[in-house]
């Protein structure tokens, strides 16, 4: 089959992917397989070629990132219930005083509590942001707004073990601790470059207006009046109402671990992980080291440990109902990330690999910048983060030989191109808005630009450590 038909047809089913998600609200994994399915028809893999394709490429990933994406949610899930964000964020801000609010945010969110489902993630942190803004002034909760997303996305596409960056990873084959190193070294920095600029921005180039920006919050205990004014604090023993994955849900309040334990088990999971890394890198050769720093094994051996120490001050049967829940929410980034190493399988054996290669060598543009517009493109146009750095990676994967530069910088382009431009077509802007009480036009001031400048800002950082 020539160059140009291969090409046609791949660009055929691209688009048709996009309407079919975009246009005719149909489910991602369903027009994903619908997509894959149709450009291994009509690209010579034939039927019996594409069946197996499609379930090879799927087992494969799963093989990769399943049992990963699976205890990292879980963990995630766990950490929810020992209230240890809003504990840490507390202690942090004793050392570090009010002004450092949305700093403490991003940095936090992007580094300790990316095993938490992003949507998950903003439920908890929404109305600690909407009660802590008032203290930073009239531009205080677009400042939390941009803290929110600055540190929920980028910790979720760069930082193991955010869902994306596990995905990413395991579609492109980068080691988990390199994808941990590196991912922290452009994470972190990321969100707070971006909450810098963001401030930079917000009264001089956006002229932030609380009357057209915001939505007049409604009477709520939980946030504070317009003078800053703390809510009274509830009565020892009452109930509080959490709210988790959009459920509400009542859990009576117990004397929680302390906040070292419950970071405990995050902490030395991707520790683990680290050292595994490190010892492959100076080639330490140890069975027992081997075994210990596997991050199926690190990351099965912290959601233990959590669910042992919430079990210490939590019920059985809450326990289970936040495992539920997570489960529940990682099913469908699971599926998307097999179905996605199903359309690299069809593309590899399409000859299509081939093509894009040469496209991609063939000096327009740097590699990781083709990169970063790819996945840029698939998420103006399919409205999803995870959506867009998935089905990227997956198109990517069978170049892996072609493109001359590292993996791990591979992936981390792909995710920060996922970050750009978010819009109405996210379910995440609109969640966004509603829990931060922001208008339309505030939320595209915060939410969208605070992503974009963050996508922005990475690149660069990812040249800079490609080249190094």
């Amino acid at each position: 089959m020539s160059h140009t038909l291969l090409l046609t047809m791949t660009g055929i089913a691209i688009l048709g992917i996009i309407v079919t998600i975009t246009v005719w609200k149909i489910p991602p994994v369903i027009a994903l397989l619908f997509g894959t399915i149709f450009l291994g028809l009509t690209t010579g893999v034939g039927a019996e070629g594409t069946t197996e394709a499609v379930t090879a490429g799927f087992g494969e990933v799963m093989t990769d990132i399943g049992l990963l994406v699976t205890f990292g949610v879980l963990l995630g899930s766990l950490l929810t219930l020992t209230d240890a964000l809003p504990r840490l964020i507390e202690a942090m801000l004793r050392v570090f005083g009010p002004r450092s609010i949305p700093y403490v945010f991003a940095v936090s969110l992007s580094s300790l509590f990316t095993s938490i489902y992003s949507d998950v993630l903003l439920v908890l942190t929404a109305p600690l942001a909407r009660r802590l803004g008032p203290r930073l002034g009239p531009r205080g909760k677009a400042l939390m707004g941009g803290a929110l997303t600055a540190g929920i996305e980028t910790g979720l596409v760069f930082v193991v073990p955010g869902v994306a960056a596990l995905a990413i990873a395991g579609l492109l084959k980068v080691p988990l601790g390199q994808m941990f190193w590196y991912g922290l070294i452009v994470g972190v920095p990321t969100a707070v470059l971006t909450m810098l600029v963001f401030a930079v921005l917000l009264p001089r180039v956006l002229r932030w207006n609380p009357d057209l920006d915001e939505v007049p919050d409604a009477a709520d205990p939980s946030i504070p009046d317009a003078t800053g004014t703390e809510p009274a604090a509830p009565a020892t023993g009452t109930a509080r109402q959490v709210m988790v994955a959009g459920e509400s849900e009542r859990i009576t309040k117990r004397a929680q671990p302390s906040l070292t334990l419950c970071l405990l088990p995050v902490v030395a999971a991707l520790l683990l992980i680290a050292l595994g890394a490190l010892a492959g890198n100076l080639g330490w050769e140890s069975p027992v080291l081997t075994f210990a720093t596997d991050p199926v094994i690190a990351m099965f051996a912290g959601a233990t440990a959590s669910y042992l120490l919430t079990s210490r001050s939590h019920s059985r049967d809450e326990i289970h109902a936040v495992l539920g829940r997570g489960l529940a929410s990682c099913g469908p980034i699971l599926i998307l990330s097999g179905i996605s190493g199903s359309l690299g399988a069809v593309i590899e054996r399409s000859g299509l690999t081939d093509v894009l290669g040469g496209a991609f060598s063939a000096g327009i543009l740097p590699p990781l910048i083709l990169v970063w517009l790819v996945a840029a493109v698939l998420h103006i146009a399919l409205g999803s983060i995870s959506v867009a750095a998935i089905t990227a990676a997956g198109i990517l994967a069978p170049l892996a030989g072609s493109l001359d530069t590292p993996m791990v910088f591979v992936a981390l382009a792909a995710g920060s191109g996922a970050l750009f431009l978010p819009h109405v077509s996210s379910n995440f802007f609109w969640m966004f808005q509603t829990m931060l009480g922001l208008s339309t036009r505030g939320t595209f001031k915060t939410h969208s630009l605070a992503m974009t400048l963050s996508s922005v800002i990475s690149l660069p950082l990812i040249l800079l450590l490609a080249a190094l």
